[in-house]
């Protein structure tokens, strides 16, 4: 082997895209690096030195690949070989249709399975710009990138970042929940992996209850920012509980709120005018997340106006919300297709900090930028994902999802989560389901949606077994 081929490669970050993209390296047969600040340096969110800390739901989400394009990437990074996926299937709770996890669990499984592999060296460090003798470097420093490497990238770009605010759901003791006026259910009785069709834990309240509720939400003290924060955007995929409140007084009923699906077994012939859910989030089933309550009211707020909701009246937090400022790359200027700085092609960037959005897609993003930095070190082509996989269209959005234009100006690059809308069309939309039946509206849809998840995959495996060709030559 060339001492190039020796040399080992670094990646910049132990979250969710760093740890993925040191085990696809390591995979390979390479040594690296993975530099981590914590605990040397915390930041804002994080609560533990864990690598793939989660810190915000401990949700993955759908984990349908049939109907949903996060579970379509679920079942695509499985047959990549993913520590996270592997982690979060061996660590998974009830919730329903979604892949939730045992936050703790997962977290040291994936820290486990780094630390025990030899071509791993975990380097705990602030990096503030990397070496000029590092030869190949991953950075995926997430949304709370250091502001020493913040700082460098930008004088490498010229370019200043971009930002937005990402917030914290609260977490409640389950024994804290009265269950005589809560009950558990999942939505239209749904049941996910590990799941039984009464995975969340479910509060109603009467019309009257929601609307004091939602004056209570907006008139609250919120947390303050600092002056050149005052106009970054909020994430449309996290946006925080009273901002949605200030949206109509009905939006929080069909959000994160919505009554429908449910039956209170307590008063069957009585309907809620609006819910709010809980979802498990430790594998022992002691703490449960306040389903799409993101929040930036302050502390003594949270627990006075939460409290109001039936059910929560005792609730005690195990967490309670908070917000922070996320920052992420103008991707489509900055980066070549395989996620290279073009200022400094020895840089690559993953995970959130390239305008993915999500732990999924982070972790592929991550996945991706190891195969990529792997097969280069390796002298091997760099294949990219096909478009018409969830790879592919996530790949795709980041590296020239932008290039479109509105009122002859170019449309601003903006955070996104995976979702059917960055899938190139299909060549024929099916029409007639398997009984020759003509599909409409929904079943039209639905039927869309399998064949693009179905196109996806025989895709996928026809890109791996050409990528092995490659890799045996």
């Amino acid at each position: 082997m060339t001492t190039s081929r020796m040399q080992r490669l670094h990646v910049i970050g132990g979250g969710l895209a760093g740890s993925e993209a040191a085990w696809q390296i390591a995979r390979r047969g390479l040594a690296v690096v993975l530099h981590e600040m914590r605990p040397v340096r915390m930041t804002a969110a994080h609560k533990t030195e864990a690598l793939a800390e989660l810190v915000c739901s401990n949700s993955f989400r759908s984990d349908d690949h049939e109907n949903n394009a996060v579970g379509l990437l679920h079942a695509e990074m499985r047959r990549l070989g993913s520590l996270i996926m592997r982690a979060a299937d061996a660590n998974q709770v009830p919730a329903g249709g979604a892949l939730a996890v045992d936050r703790d669990g997962f977290s040291a499984a994936v820290t486990a399975a780094l630390a025990a592999e030899p071509l791993i060296e975990i380097a705990r460090e602030e990096i503030a710009l990397p070496p000029d003798d590092w030869e190949q470097v991953i950075v995926a420093t997430g949304p709370l990138t250091s502001p020493a490497l913040a700082d460098g990238v930008r004088g490498l770009t010229a370019e200043a970042d971009l930002a937005f605010f990402d917030a914290i759901a609260p977490i409640v003791h389950r024994d804290s929940i009265d269950m005589s006026v809560a009950w558990f259910q999942s939505r239209y009785d749904k049941a996910g992996p590990g799941g039984s069709g009464a995975d969340y834990i479910n509060c109603p309240l009467t019309r009257e209850q929601y609307l004091a509720f939602v004056d209570a939400l907006i008139a609250g003290d919120k947390a303050s920012f600092h002056e050149f924060e005052t106009s970054t955007p909020y994430f449309d995929g996290c946006l925080p509980i009273e901002v949605m409140a200030e949206r109509g007084v009905e939006t929080l009923r069909h959000g994160p709120m919505k009554p429908f699906g449910l039956t209170n077994p307590h008063d069957p012939t009585q309907k809620a005018y609006a819910v709010v859910q809980l979802r498990q989030d430790n594998k022992l089933g002691s703490l449960f997340n306040m389903v799409g309550f993101q929040t930036k009211l302050k502390h003594g707020d949270q627990v006075r106006v939460f409290r109001t909701i039936p059910g929560l009246e005792r609730a005690e937090f195990a967490r309670l919300g908070g917000i922070h400022r996320n920052t992420y790359l103008n991707s489509p200027k900055l980066l070549d297709p395989t996620l290279r700085l073009r200022a400094q092609p020895r840089l690559r960037f993953a995970g959130q900090i390239t305008g993915c959005e999500g732990y999924v897609e982070s972790a592929a993003i991550g996945l991706l930028a190891g195969r990529f930095a792997a097969a280069q070190r390796l002298g091997e082509p760099v294949a990219l994902p096909p478009p018409t996989t969830a790879h592919g269209a996530l790949l795709g959005h980041i590296t020239g999802g932008h290039v479109e234009t509105i009122d002859a100006g170019p449309r601003s690059f903006q955070p996104m989560n995976i979702n059917f809308g960055l899938f190139p069309p299909l060549g024929v939309t099916p029409n007639r389901g398997p009984d020759g039946e003509r599909l409409r509206g929904p079943a039209k849809a639905l039927a869309k949606k399998r064949a693009l998840s179905a196109r996806a995959l025989a895709d996928l495996d026809r890109w791996l077994a050409g990528d092995a060709m490659l890799a045996a030559e």
